[in-house]
């Protein structure tokens, strides 16, 4: 294994100076072309490689974004983390992505390892166990010490920093009331992300447009949990009991299940049953038969907006800078599993 050069070694056999070392690195315009095309060369032969800590301690900046999703295999967060990835490259920032495994605990963890010296500022979405005790303790003892948090998607109100959110009431009201005026009275609604704030958002949408068309709420088409399992294991008791003729689902794979539960028990879709969805990843869009109406929540959107608020505020020389909330408005992409008028 090679070993890796200091800056000292390089100016002791450049028979330089240290300062002159590290500026001619930086690319100064202290120092001629000549020189550092020199220096260059001479560093990377001896496979020289900046401190990172060191630079930290001594300019405070790390140039690294910290990044924290609740679970990897979700393609929304997996289009979010591209977008914060591509305004990241593009403003000389590099990007650590850590997983919650929506656990609280770990969350914290990660928050604290990483805020010691190792990133500038996180960008993340809030994990399921958070929500579901409402403890933002974690968040808040981060962001007194100094350290910047953009939070996206799931969010938490009571804690004090720039936030990126797609309009979820509005987006359930809209597509709820899209299955109206396609001719469907009794649309069920199935949600497995009722523990999480985006579903209680669009939950609520839903209830909201059933009530502006003097729709009776029909508790007995309505199902509310806060897990796929527990979701999947009580699905086909909507369908065998009820009378449905559109779904409103309210995540990716709640969508897919009703569209696969849906064809099993013999509806056609979409003359007898049409299906929207919070969904916009592959599976819902391109591998399904027939294709799912999605509403796309712009994921790539929603992480470039992120990365750019967060390192505003890194690179901003303002002190308190007022924090701020951006809607991101999602759009309705409607495929076969809807009925055209």
């Amino acid at each position: 294994m090679k070993v890796k050069a200091t800056l000292k070694q390089i100016a002791k056999e450049l028979n330089v100076s240290v300062s002159t070392v590290s500026k001619a690195l930086n690319d100064s315009p202290e120092i001629s072309d000549q020189t550092k095309i020199k220096i260059k060369e001479y560093a990377k032969l001896k496979n020289y490689k900046p401190n990172v800590i060191g630079l930290n301690l001594k300019n405070r900046k790390t140039k690294t974004i910290g990044v924290i999703i609740p679970n990897i295999l979700n393609s929304f967060f997996a289009k979010v983390f591209s977008g914060i990835e591509k305004v990241a490259d593009e403003k000389g920032y590099n990007v650590i992505m850590c997983i919650s495994n929506e656990s609280m605990d770990k969350e914290a963890h990660t928050l604290e390892m990483l805020s010691n010296g190792t990133i500038d500022g996180f960008i993340l979405s809030v994990s399921e166990e958070a929500q579901k005790l409402q403890d933002y303790s974690h968040f808040k003892e981060i962001i007194n010490d100094g350290t910047p948090i953009v939070m996206f998607d799931r969010i938490a109100d009571g804690v004090e920093c720039d936030k990126v959110i797609v309009d979820d009431f509005d987006s359930a009201l809209n597509s709820t009331q899209r299955l109206i005026d396609l001719g469907c009275k009794d649309i069920a609604l199935l949600s497995s992300v009722d523990n999480l704030s985006v579903g209680k958002l669009r939950a609520d949408g839903y209830l909201k447009a059933l009530e502006d068309n003097n729709i009776p709420i029909n508790e007995n088409i309505i199902l509310r949990t806060d897990s796929e399992e527990d979701l999947k294991s009580r699905i086909e008791a909507i369908f065998d009991n009820n009378a449905i003729d559109g779904v409103l689902a309210l995540d990716e794979n709640d969508s897919v299940a009703a569209l696969k539960i849906g064809l099993k028990k013999g509806y056609k879709i979409p003359e007898e049953l049409s299906i929207i969805g919070f969904a916009d990843g592959i599976l819902a869009s391109r591998r399904l038969t027939p294709s799912l109406t999605t509403i796309s929540q712009h994921g790539v959107e929603i992480g470039e907006v992120a990365a750019k608020l967060l390192i505003d505020r890194l690179e901003s020389k303002e002190v308190n800078i007022p924090y701020e909330t951006v809607v991101i408005k999602t759009k309705l992409k409607e495929r076969e599993s809807s009925r055209v008028r």
